[in-house]
């Protein structure tokens, strides 16, 4: 084969490199079309079923979203040519879905009587800002191993960030949760942008600390504890997410930051103890906070009594005050097996969060169950690149930074989905990439973006090796 030939198209959907890998980069770009066209034929089915004709600004749309989509692919092409070819048709599909639904309640003509406002033109905005820092990860992230160097760094901005909404809170209308901080008019949930600051603190710090953890422990009632001198910091991030559920009465965030702690520290010691320690201490900790929190108890009513929501007040379990987990339940009943149809539901009647923390049980009534498993094997697949990526990494930072963003997405879509299919109490989070949110969508395109520069690290060819002159030598005078 020539070197042209080895370093062109092969015909197929595959690009050969200079190192004779495949990039994989035309096997993107036709998922690209498939995800792009998707959402548009989405866009065009609730026009019709609402008002029985094509949405005006379908065509706008769908060039909206193939213009983003296409710019985020060149990029990747040049910047990051051996990344993993399903994450971003992955992402694009299920934002480009998300923009559909959120723009499908804009319709709802009970939401707008109560003062909710049109929410899909700025989500689209948040997500071409998003895949702006996607595209920008991309560009200035030469190595992902630079970021280690910022260990301790990460570890101060990401407290701050967490502590940040208890002493700026923006309002308390999301059921006592103080998850927000606004600048003027502008608001933004620091919680979000901290998984991902804090990721690489645990990276970081566990690379370094991981044999100490393993090894040099004690063991109590089966479990193995490590020295209070190594944990210490980790024991500080720990407690800052107890005190977020005391302050901030926010239960998603303190269950995703010390999951993600439990399942990285298991990555790193390989100790299966940790598991069971991490479950105890979490549950524990809820628990605790419950007994004088009233927003904590109140979530945890709402899961064990979704339906005495309906009785007399009097009659109903003390601090259970709201009826969305049980409007949920009723979204997921009625939609059966193929759902109702886009456009076709009510599961508008859940109120102000039916376009955030709801979003999915819209997805349960109008594409019913078998859209609720297409979505959530669509977050299972990237999920599963991710950690594939992580065994590719050549460095341990790597892997541990990728398991890491790996399993903070994994436990987002945990507790969200679990929360409103009833499995766990509610948790107030938003469904990444689907659901309303600025500060959602934004970080989870810049967490994408790092697991693509991973990947691109982890599966480009290794350079081959320069012969030395006195090998080339000794070839020239053997006979």
């Amino acid at each position: 084969m020539s070197t042209s030939q080895a370093t062109g198209n092969t015909g197929s959907n595959t690009t050969i490199s200079p190192g004779g890998l495949p990039s994989r980069r035309n096997t993107e770009l036709a998922m690209l079309v498939f995800a792009v066209l998707i959402p548009v034929f989405a866009y065009a089915n609730v026009g019709l079923a609402i008002n029985g004709e094509m949405p005006a600004g379908m065509l706008g749309y769908g060039l909206g979203l193939g213009l983003m989509a296409g710019v985020a692919h060149l990029v990747v092409r040049r910047f990051a040519p051996y990344a993993d070819p399903l994450m971003l048709p992955i992402a694009t599909l299920l934002n480009g879905l998300g923009l559909v639904l959120i723009w499908r309640l804009d319709q709802s003509e009970r939401l707008a009587l109560r003062g909710d406002g049109i929410a899909a033109p700025n989500q689209l905005m948040w997500s071409a800002l998003g895949i702006a820092l996607f595209l920008a990860v991309l560009v200035f992230l030469k190595d992902h191993r630079i970021l280690q160097r910022y260990t301790y760094i990460s570890m101060v901005v990401a407290l701050i960030l967490l502590a940040a909404p208890a002493f700026f809170p923006a309002s308390e209308a999301n059921f006592g949760a103080k998850i927000w901080i606004r600048f003027g008019s502008f608001s933004i949930q620091p919680g979000e942008f901290a998984k991902i600051i804090i990721t690489i603190f645990f990276a970081g710090y566990l690379m370094v600390k991981r044999d100490a953890l393993a090894l040099a422990s004690r063991r109590f009632m089966g479990l193995y504890l490590p020295r209070g001198r190594d944990l210490g910091p980790i024991l500080v991030v720990w407690a800052m997410s107890i005190l977020i559920l005391v302050f901030e009465t926010d239960l998603g965030t303190s269950l995703l930051f010390f999951g993600m702690f439990v399942v990285m520290l298991y990555v790193a010691t390989e100790r299966t103890s940790w598991i069971l320690f991490g479950l105890l201490m979490a549950a524990g900790g809820a628990a605790f906070v419950a007994t004088f929190e009233a927003h904590v108890r109140g979530r945890i009513m709402a899961w064990l009594h979704p339906m005495d929501i309906f009785l007399p007040e009097d009659q109903r379990p003390e601090g259970l005050i709201s009826d969305q987990a049980a409007q949920a339940l009723f979204a997921f009943g009625s939609g059966g097996t193929l759902g109702s149809g886009l456009g076709q539901g009510h599961s508008d009647l859940i109120g102000f969060a039916a376009k955030s923390d709801f979003i999915l049980a819209t997805v349960g009534e109008e594409l019913g169950l078998t859209g609720t498993m297409a979505i959530l094997l669509l977050y299972g697949l990237l999920v599963e690149r991710g950690i594939r990526t992580a065994l590719a990494a050549r460095d341990p930072f790597g892997k541990l930074l990728a398991i890491g963003l790996s399993s903070a997405f994994a436990l987002q879509v945990f507790v969200v989905a679990g929360g409103v299919m009833g499995l766990i109490p509610l948790t107030g989070m938003t469904m990444p990439f689907m659901a309303q949110g600025g500060s959602s969508v934004i970080t989870n395109w810049a967490l994408v973006a790092i697991l693509l520069r991973i990947s691109d690290t982890a599966r480009r060819p290794a350079p081959a090796p320069v012969p030395s002159p006195d090998a080339e030598m000794t070839q020239v005078v053997r006979p």
